[in-house]
C-alpha cells in the first residue's frame, strides 16, 4: 500500500504562484515514476506533469513554461511549482504514483 497526501493548495490571484508538495509513504520503490493531475469541474482529469526516478519531466503543453516538477526521493516527496498562473489553472490537483492516487488538493485562481 502507498498513502500519497498532497498540500500546498489554496486560492491565489492570477499571475501569482502556489507550491504543491505530495508526501508518499507506506510500500515505495524509489524507481518509480510520479505526476501531477488536474481536474476542474465539469472535465476530464488530465495529466499536467512527469517526472522519473532520475529527474526526466514531462509537461501538459498548457503548463509549459509556467510549472515546474521536482522531487526529493530522500523525502518520498514531489513538488509542483506553479507560476504565472490563470483562471484555467483551477482544479482539483492530485497527485499519482504508479496505480495510487492522492486526495487532491484545491488550486482556484482568480481573475
Amino acid at each position: 500500500q502507498v498513502q500519497l497526501v498532497e498540500s500546498g493548495g489554496g486560492l491565489v490571484q492570477a499571475g501569482g504562484s502556489l507550491r504543491l508538495s505530495c508526501a508518499a509513504s507506506g510500500i515505495i520503490h524509489s524507481i518509480d515514476a510520479m505526476a501531477w493531475y488536474r481536474q476542474a469541474p465539469g472535465k476530464q482529469r488530465e495529466l499536467v506533469a512527469t517526472i522519473t526516478y532520475d529527474g526526466r519531466t514531462n509537461y501538459a503543453d498548457s503548463v509549459k513554461g509556467r510549472f515546474t516538477i521536482s522531487r526529493d526521493n530522500s523525502k518520498n516527496t514531489v513538488y509542483l511549482q506553479m507560476n504565472s498562473l490563470k483562471p484555467e489553472d483551477t482544479a482539483v490537483y492530485y497527485c499519482y504514483r504508479v496505480g495510487y492516487w492522492g486526495r487532491g488538493t484545491q488550486v482556484t485562481v482568480s481573475s
